[in-house]
C-alpha cells in the first residue's frame, strides 16, 4: 500500500489543529495563554506534573530518595491536566517556558533554582543528594550515556511510533513501519545491554534505570500504546525481566501513582504533599469533587 502524497507549500502556515489525539493543545508558539499561579506546598521541592511516562521518571526519583532516608527529598505533587492546557498557565510557563510536564521547584535554595526537562530534574537531584549516580568515573560515565540514550530515544516512541500507531486520526503505513522499525531496534539495543547487566547501566539501580523503565518498560509490559503484541515484546526478555523487577521496588510503585489522573482510582494520587497521602487520599478514598 502506497501513502498519499502530500506536497508542502513553500511556506508553512498554521490554519487548523492537525487532528488526533492532544490536537487541542498542539500550537507552533511559545507563551503563557492565561494567567494563573502555581500552588506552593510546604516542602521545598514543589513538582508540577502529570503521571506520563516523563512525569513518573521525577516522582520515582524523589520516592526513591525518601526510602533512603534523605528527609529533604519530601516534596509536593500538583497534578497539570495537559489536555485542558494547564501547562500553558503563566506560573506554569515561568517555571518551565517549554511549556512541558514535569516541572520542578527548589526553594532550599536562595534564589530558588527553577527545573525542566526530566533527565536535567533526575540529574539535579542525584546531584544534590549524591544518590542513584556511580562514584566512580566510568560507571558515572555508563549511567549518562543511557540517561541520554533515554532522552535522544524515547520521542522517536512516543511522539513517533506512539503518534503514528496510537493518536493518529489516520493510520498511514510508512510512519507507521518506519517507526516500529526504529522502536524494535532500541528495544534490541536496551535487550542487549540487559543480558550482561542486572540494571541498564550495570549491577547499580541508577537514575537511568528511572529514565527508561517508565517508557520501555511500559512498552514491553503493554501499559502504553496497547502494541505489546503488535511488537512482539515478549521476544525482548531482558528487559522484562528487568522491568518486573523495577515494578517490584516500593518507592516505585509509590511514583508511578502520584498525579495519575486515569485508572482504578486506588491508583490514582492526584496530589502529595505528605507519604499518608497514599492511604489517606487516593481517587477511591476521596468524596467526588467537582471537575474529577
Amino acid at each position: 500500500m502506497t501513502d498519499s502524497s502530500y506536497t508542502p507549500p513553500k511556506v508553512w502556515k498554521w490554519e487548523s489543529a492537525s487532528g488526533g489525539a492532544f490536537a487541542n493543545i498542539n500550537r507552533p508558539i511559545a507563551g503563557p495563554t492565561h494567567d494563573k499561579e502555581l500552588p506552593v506546598g510546604k516542602h521545598p521541592l514543589q513538582l508540577y506534573s502529570l503521571a506520563t511516562p516523563n512525569g513518573v521518571k521525577v516522582t520515582v526519583m524523589l520516592e526513591e530518595l525518601l526510602e533512603r532516608g534523605f528527609d529533604g527529598a519530601e516534596y509536593d505533587a500538583y497534578l497539570i491536566r495537559i489536555t485542558e492546557g494547564e501547562q500553558f498557565s503563566s506560573g506554569f510557563v515561568s517555571v518551565n517556558p517549554n511549556s512541558k510536564i514535569p516541572a520542578m521547584v527548589d526553594y532550599s535554595t536562595n534564589p530558588p533554582v527553577r527545573l525542566f526537562e526530566s533527565g536535567s530534574i533526575l540529574l539535579y537531584l542525584a546531584e544534590k543528594f549524591g544518590a542513584f549516580v556511580p562514584e566512580d568515573v566510568a560507571g558515572r560515565a555508563e549511567c549518562m550515556n543511557w540517561l541520554f540514550w533515554q532522552m535522544g530515544s524515547a520521542p522517536l516512541l512516543g511522539g513517533g511510533f506512539g503518534h503514528f500507531y496510537a493518536y493518529a486520526p489516520e493510520k498511514y503505513e510508512y510512519p507507521i513501519n518506519r517507526y516500529t522499525m526504529e522502536i524494535k531496534r532500541q528495544l534490541d539495543v536496551l535487550d542487549r545491554q540487559l543480558a550482561d547487566h542486572r540494571y541498564v547501566a550495570g549491577d547499580e539501580y541508577t537514575i537511568a534505570d528511572m529514565a527508561i523503565w517508565p517508557w520501555y518498560g511500559a512498552l514491553v509490559k503493554n501499559k502504553v500504546y496497547e502494541a505489546a503484541e503488535f511488537l512482539e515484546a515478549h521476544t525482548y526478555t531482558n528487559v522484562i525481566r528487568w522491568a518486573d523487577e523495577l515494578a517490584r521496588r516500593p518507592a516505585v510503585q509509590r511514583g508511578r501513582m502520584v498525579n495519575r489522573a486515569w485508572g482504578e482510582p486506588s491508583s490514582q494520587l492526584h496530589e502529595r504533599h505528605d507519604a499518608s497521602d497514599f492511604e489517606l487520599r487516593t481517587q477511591d478514598k476521596l468524596e467526588p469533587q467537582q471537575g474529577e
